[in-house]
């Protein structure tokens, strides 16, 4: 297997925020190649733990070799959104902070042969966990052009939503579309006008979204969500990096509405939700890298860091 190589975003600023208590329990639910998994093992004093988990085969591979030196980890194939049933097997009852980093990885993008990247003639295949069922292959040469446009829109929040989905029924009444390039390249057809001055590819939202229909992506996230504040322990960070509007809009309402103490309508003369804040926000806004990280790693220029604390109730 080819190295999953990744450079992660943010390292300093996430370590700084997550690990408040070096001897406590941590996870990295998205360990890809293990960038953020080093860091934060390294500020760990000797009681201090990391659980791992990635869904990616490859990645928890990867993962196993780079952090083979360091026997206060464990590395665990699983689908962040499963953490309660990961911490109920370890018999772990406080955790101490978790770490998303919802981003593709490089390897992913470049070396895994799964279609991620429309410039490839790769199968349309976009599954993060290649033990899963369903394929991009079969959702665009099978759903109805009502149901593909619907996830253009929803989650790619692609303008012209209509015109491709009625440009790839085009192009399947022809034969399959079986490659990412062959993909692409109908989606650039779709879009009308100079090729010069495209800040992106017209296909970029596209794949974006089959890529999060495919992984469920989406839903695993709001599950995590409202797993959470039951998870952490009093003191407990959540560290959350996002790169799209779709991924940061959840995480910042969800840690908004923990953040608020009374839900009663306002028009109520008193309180009688009796709801107390489960978290504080440790920064308002999010955190974007600096254009040096940028510069140096053109794929963090989207990212934003979103954190908070589990307040005792």
């Amino acid at each position: 297997m080819a190295h999953f190589f990744h450079t992660p975003v943010l390292v300093k600023e996430v370590v700084t925020h997550l690990v408040h208590l070096p001897d406590g329990a941590y996870v990295d639910g998205t360990a890809g190649g293990g960038g953020h998994s080093e860091a934060i093992l390294k500020k760990l004093a000797g009681g201090g733990r990391l659980i791992c988990l990635d869904r990616d085969p490859d990645a928890v591979d990867s993962c196993r070799r780079r952090l083979t030196a360091y026997p206060n980890v464990c590395i665990i194939k699983a689908n962040f959104a499963d953490l309660d049933e990961v911490v109920r097997d370890l018999h772990i009852k406080n955790i101490n902070g978790v770490l998303l980093d919802l981003g593709m990885s490089s390897y992913q993008l470049e070396k895994s042969g799964r279609g991620f990247s429309f410039g490839r003639r790769e199968p349309l295949d976009m599954r993060m966990n290649p033990a899963d069922r369903l394929t991009a292959y079969h959702l665009v040469n099978d759903l109805p052009l009502h149901d593909l446009e619907n996830i253009l829109r929803s989650y790619g929040e692609e303008k012209r939503a209509r015109s491709i989905a009625r440009a790839i029924v085009r192009a399947r009444e022809r034969g399959p579309i079986e490659t990412a390039s062959q993909l692409g390249e109908i989606i650039d057809s779709a879009n009308p006008g100079s090729r010069r001055n495209r800040l992106r590819h017209p296909a970029t939202r596209s794949f974006q979204a089959l890529r999060i229909a495919v992984n469920r992506e989406l839903e695993s996230l709001d599950r995590f969500l409202d797993k959470i504040p039951s998870l952490l322990c009093a003191g407990g960070r959540l560290v959350v990096l996002s790169y799209h509007s779709l991924e940061d809009r959840r995480v910042k309402q969800a840690m908004m509405a923990w953040e608020r103490p009374c839900i009663c309508p306002p028009d109520f003369p008193r309180c009688v939700c009796g709801r107390t804040p489960l978290f504080r926000r440790l920064f308002k806004k999010g955190i974007k890298p600096d254009p040096k990280e940028i510069q140096n790693n053109p794929r963090a220029r989207s990212a934003v860091m979103r954190a908070a604390e589990r307040l005792a109730t």
